[in-house]
């Protein structure tokens, strides 16, 4: 006697319904794969965000909205749920606000991670300046931080025109 799957016979519909259902299972397991491999850079980009939005000591509206531009274009960040990158940066700022010192560490941390590769290395030290200038005006504590940056990733500064005439800083 057939064991009982040999004994009904399989219909067309059925195979493309198991080679869908196959499809989806390796679609979800690339995306899951993507998302473990650029999850260091998440943590890199959100960090380096909470660095240039915390170094005036607040965290501005339009700092926040620059932010939320930066996970909308990129496409490294779009294979992340927004709610958890923007849950990152406010740990991020958190962390730096409410203790300085260990918040700086923590996240300088997070970026150090991205320091291998200097294509990201370039892409982390333009999302800062992005954010630095999303109120319309570079302060000098965003300067320092941004020069701070570019030593920690290898960056040269003058490639990224970090140096602006200092009448043109807004007091910090």
């Amino acid at each position: 006697m057939l064991p009982w799957m040999f004994r009904h016979s399989i219909t067309s519909a059925q195979v493309m319904s198991m080679a869908g259902f196959l499809q989806s299972l390796l679609t979800d397991y690339h995306k899951h794969l993507e998302r473990h491999q650029n999850r260091p850079f998440l943590n890199a980009a959100m960090a380096a965000c909470a660095l240039m939005s915390s170094s005036g000591g607040e965290i501005t509206f339009s700092q926040r909205i620059r932010v939320d531009q930066i996970l909308e274009t990129l496409e490294k960040l779009q294979i992340f749920d927004p709610h958890e990158a923007v849950d990152l940066f406010n740990d991020y700022t958190w962390a730096i606000l409410e203790d300085p010192k260990a918040g700086h560490a923590r996240a300088l941390a997070a970026v150090q991670k991205c320091t291998a590769d200097q294509d990201t290395a370039g892409l982390l030290i333009r999302i800062c300046m992005a954010v630095a200038h999303a109120d319309g005006e570079q302060k000098l504590s965003q300067q320092i931080e941004l020069v701070m940056l570019c030593s920690l990733l290898q960056v040269e500064p003058q490639a990224t025109d970090l140096y602006i005439h200092s009448d043109d800083f807004a007091p910090s």
